[in-house]
């Protein structure tokens, strides 16, 4: 078996050890089965390379983490089986033909929630016309939730600033084209150049006030005043429980795409703080958790 991460982040970490703990729990440990595990580049080609690496192997299943190295595991693979998690948006990104069957060898989780809820939330907390959106032009789920948000800023009259980084080296230039917009408010959606550079986003968005909202799972903890946050271990539990089926003969085409259960629609208390911003009474209690 061989699985692929769109890169090395937290949240891709997280669901491949829930992967692995669950795969145990049902019977295929490191006796029955071996795990060659690739963490690539995030770029096309890397993940294209990883996946061709897993073929000349012989892999009898690939396992494939976030949008980006799922469809590069469904273009690159022949006729190995995939089992995909942490796909934001599995039918827009091309993951999936429906949330029924994907039409294809493969199966696996959405991660998608509303980004409607995020960015409702966020504006009862701080009610904004301006917002600016970091997303990268190479990661599918990026411009899938980049596309959502577009349409949800339409609906509410928000005007959006857009910015694409390609790497970290991109990340100042965005914050200084979004800042001198004088956008109130940044969404960072699912990039991996934006969530390694997570931290300094927050901290130089605040000193300036402006603050910070995302669906990226850890987003919260590390600075968001809002986020909305798919389990990484349940994806990897869902991921596990699907491979487990296809090894003992069922065909990934005729199960289902999962969608996540466990969801948290988190406030940073301490954020909204430092910000100056009430947290009305609604927000709490719509809040699944709160961080003080």
């Amino acid at each position: 078996m061989a699985a692929i991460l769109t890169c090395d982040l937290p949240r891709y970490r997280e669901a491949h050890r829930a992967f692995i703990k669950a795969l145990v729990l049902k019977g295929y440990d490191q006796s029955s089965v071996e795990v060659i595990t690739q963490t690539p580049n995030p770029d096309p080609i890397s993940w294209a390379n990883s996946v061709r690496k897993f073929n000349a192997i012989g892999a009898d299943l690939i396992v494939s983490y976030g949008a980006s190295a799922t469809l590069a595991a469904l273009h690159e693979r022949g006729d190995i089986p995939v089992v995909f998690a942490d796909v934001y948006g599995p039918v827009e990104t091309g993951v999936a033909k429906s949330m029924n069957s994907t039409g294809t060898n493969a199966a696996g989780i959405s991660s998608k929630v509303p980004l409607v809820t995020l960015i409702r939330t966020a504006l009862e907390i701080k009610p904004t016309k301006s917002v600016g959106v970091i997303y990268s032009v190479r990661e599918e789920g990026s411009l899938v939730q980049l596309r959502e948000a577009r349409k949800i800023a339409a609906a509410n009259g928000v005007i959006l600033t857009e910015a694409n980084v390609s790497g970290t080296s991109g990340v100042d230039a965005a914050l200084a084209s979004l800042f001198g917009a004088r956008v109130e408010m940044i969404y960072i959606t699912e990039c991996a150049a934006a969530s390694r550079a997570f931290e300094k986003v927050v901290h130089r968005a605040a000193e300036l006030k402006i603050p910070v909202i995302s669906q990226m799972p850890g987003a919260a903890h590390k600075g968001a005043l809002v986020s909305l946050e798919a389990d990484p271990a349940e994806q990897g539990q869902v991921a596990a429980e699907y491979a487990a089926r296809i090894l003992s003969g069922k065909r990934a085409s005729q199960l289902p795409v999962a969608t996540p259960k466990r969801v948290d629609l988190i406030v940073n208390l301490k954020m909204a703080k430092t910000l100056d911003l009430h947290v009305p009474f609604p927000v709490f209690s719509a809040a699944t958790r709160v961080l003080k």
